[in-house]
């Protein structure tokens, strides 16, 4: 049984150096949230499966090349001959401002299906974790989510939830309308207070608050966790970070403080280098925040 499976969409994103219109350069990458998060638990030493779409083409390549290269299981995931692979863009437009381009209708990723999401759990899994991005491609990654979803609780699994409302690709009021069943199934539901006031409540709510930190309310109690004080380089992705580190403690059966403390840590990491998943620590370099600024390792 593998420890986590994670399904979404994963896009090959161009990151510029200054104005697209300018014609600036741009390096290349992947992103994706719920691949960012199979990265960061494989790298806290996680057994991580990745299940989604590529198309047949050198981007879906890159995807498929670069989540191998970290140790997360594409085993199930589909290349699709007759839709391209998604693609993002990242115009940094002011030093605090990212803009995000999305170039994603008809990608192989809006094809997903619920076979490919049953496929992808085949031998069981301890966790999957899936977010609100996915329902928002279409009917058939909808479908995709739900059926993982059942298939896992009904399996004894544990289901993580997070919001992730992306206001590019749907509206507030029909996000809510249908994220919200959803998140009534999740063992964890994850998301900023915004996105939680989208779906309600739940028995495990993490509430993620960004350079305040985080805190989780469980049956059993409340707790807050501050952030870490870093210099940041890169916002984004921070959230799916802190994600990571905080169901790395859930599946290795830590208490709630002790979850909320390992999910800002992998978020502070990811913060200071450029790139959605670049900078997520292993194991053995979480305890790297709490040295004395300046330290140097020899």
């Amino acid at each position: 049984m593998i420890d986590a499976v994670v399904l979404g969409e994963t896009m090959m994103s161009l990151r510029s150096t200054g104005g697209w219109r300018l014609g600036s350069t741009a390096t290349t990458s992947i992103a994706g949230a719920e691949s960012t998060v199979a990265i960061g638990l494989s790298r806290l030493g996680h057994t991580t499966r990745w299940v989604g779409r590529v198309g047949a083409d050198e981007p879906g390549e890159l995807v498929l090349r670069t989540l191998r290269a970290e140790e997360v299981d594409t085993s199930a995931a589909v290349r699709d001959e007759d839709a391209p692979t998604g693609l993002i863009l990242f115009e940094q437009r002011t030093p605090d401002v990212t803009r995000v381009l999305y170039h994603r209708r008809g990608s192989a990723g809006s094809r997903l299906t619920a076979q490919d999401a049953l496929t992808g759990l085949t031998g069981g899994t301890r966790l999957l974790h899936v977010t609100g991005i996915t329902p928002a491609l279409g009917p058939g990654p909808l479908a995709a989510v739900h059926a993982a979803v059942d298939h896992v609780r009904e399996s004894g699994g544990l289901v993580s939830f997070d919001v992730n409302h992306r206001s590019l690709l749907w509206s507030a009021r029909e996000a809510s309308r249908v994220l919200t069943p959803l998140a009534r199934k999740a063992s964890v539901l994850i998301g900023s207070p915004a996105e939680l006031d989208l779906v309600g409540g739940g028995d495990h709510v993490v509430t993620k608050l960004g350079a305040d930190g985080a805190r989780v309310r469980t049956p059993d109690g409340s707790w807050t966790a501050p952030a870490y004080r870093v210099r940041v380089v890169d916002p984004v992705g921070a959230g799916d970070a802190f994600t990571a580190g905080y169901l790395s403690g859930v599946l290795d059966g830590l208490p709630p403080a002790d979850c909320l403390a390992r999910g800002n840590a992998t978020g502070a990491f990811a913060v200071m280098t450029t790139g959605d998943w670049e900078g997520l620590p292993t194991r053995a370099e979480l305890p790297l925040l709490d040295l004395d600024r300046g330290s140097t390792l020899r």
